[in-house]
């Protein structure tokens, strides 16, 4: 996710053939992936017969089948055909996921609390949100969700399986997962809740070490770690070294990781994108300022550690700015962006991929930690190491 939504003028469809077919030509082959302008141009494409029989399928369901459907819906579906098996992050937003995605980036929103990937026909827990319904409830990392609310996850599609999670809060929702150290499927009965992401909490350890967790990266992120800093120094003088904790943090915008590794290079690459289009061909560097003027670093990574974790963690382990500790991450390295259809609907688009400054693509393979810690190991045992490592600069 790299970009907040835009909102689209209304557009409505008619059944006339040629109308039919500029709509599915820009479905099928007419994504232009230029982010900054966020528009699909109609393409003059060989396959445009191909295109005439997919109007002419919808338009004979819509005319014929045993039940009406209605033509919008129809059209959103063939939308839809075309998105999903792309990878597990493309998708195609109707007006209700356009506000969740603007809730998420805000930090604020109503469901259980939980980040989930949709690939190979599998739903998987990225990682719950710090202190939501599923986290206390014990979901983790790698879970997969197989039935809710008594339905099958195969018989739901994404954007109903994301609707059916949230809901008002109070209103409870019966999931079952699996685990792969569990037999048995684990059924959950969860109560929705209000879900306020305090993307970064901090503290002073008795170590003398700063501890800085960022559960999520906002749009204000950044300056939120900066203000965190700024008082922990306030109250206990300059910092001797800091443990950043990204552990089941599922990622977020990407301006705000850059922000995070920004306030501790003083120069360099961050991080880079590589896409098909020159527009998706990006480089983030460092400003030149580093608020820990050299203390040492910790950064704490587990599998729930994604995306833009995976960024800060990578860009921090290649400039040798931090020891990396923990298990290996997720491997989320695709950038999404947010391609507006019209004023209720946009594609969610992957157009590009995340580069480490070494050049190690993040996707699939993820973040190696320089020190590996068992995912059973307790808090304090984790943060006793950290504090070891911090010791020896």
């Amino acid at each position: 996710m790299t970009e907040p939504r835009d909102r689209m003028a209304d557009a409505r469809y008619h059944p006339r053939p040629r109308t039919w077919l500029a709509i599915l030509a820009s479905i099928g082959v007419g994504i232009a992936l230029g982010i900054a302008g966020h528009h699909l141009k109609h393409a003059q494409a060989p396959g445009s017969t191909r295109l005439a029989t997919i109007a002419e399928v919808i338009r004979e369901v819509r005319d014929n089948y045993v039940d009406p459907r209605d033509e919008n819906k129809l059209i959103d579906d063939a939308i839809t055909g075309v998105v999903k098996d792309l990878d597990a992050h493309s998708a195609y937003l109707d007006e209700r996921a356009l506000e969740d995605l603007s809730e998420q980036t805000s930090g604020r929103f109503a469901g259980i609390g939980i980040e989930l990937t949709f690939e190979q026909d599998r739903v998987t827990v990225i990682a719950p949100i710090d202190d939501s319904p599923a986290a206390l409830a014990g979901i983790k990392a790698g879970d997969v969700l197989i039935e809710l609310d008594g339905r099958p996850i195969a018989s739901l599609a994404p954007n109903e399986i994301v609707a059916r999670l949230r809901g008002e809060p109070g209103s409870v929702v019966s999931l079952v997962f699996t685990r792969a150290d569990h037999v048995a499927p684990i059924k959950v009965n969860l109560e929705r809740a209000i879900i306020n992401v305090a993307s970064v909490k901090s503290r002073f350890l008795e170590s003398g070490y700063g501890y800085v967790k960022i559960t999520q990266f906002q749009n204000e992120t950044g300056a939120e770690l900066t203000r965190a800093l700024a008082k922990l120094v306030a109250e206990h003088g300059k910092l001797a070294g800091l443990v950043l904790d990204l552990r089941n943090n599922p990622g977020g915008v990407l301006q705000a990781s850059v922000d995070v590794v920004d306030a501790f290079l003083k120069d360099g690459l961050i991080v880079s994108t590589k896409g098909r289009q020159p527009s998706a061909d990006l480089r983030f560097t460092a400003s030149g300022h580093d608020v820990l003027d050299g203390a040492p670093m910790v950064v704490l990574i587990n599998k729930g550690s994604a995306s833009a974790s995976e960024i800060v963690a990578g860009a921090l382990q290649d400039h040798h700015r931090a020891k990396i500790l923990g298990h290996v991450s997720y491997g989320k390295g695709s950038v999404q962006a947010i391609l507006p259809l019209d004023d209720s609907h946009a594609l969610k688009l992957t157009t590009a991929r995340y580069y480490t400054p070494s050049g190690r693509s993040i996707q699939s393979d993820g973040i190696h930690p320089d020190v590996e810690i068992p995912d059973d190991d307790g808090d304090d045992l984790v943060l006793a190491e950290a504090a070891r490592q911090l010791a020896r600069g």
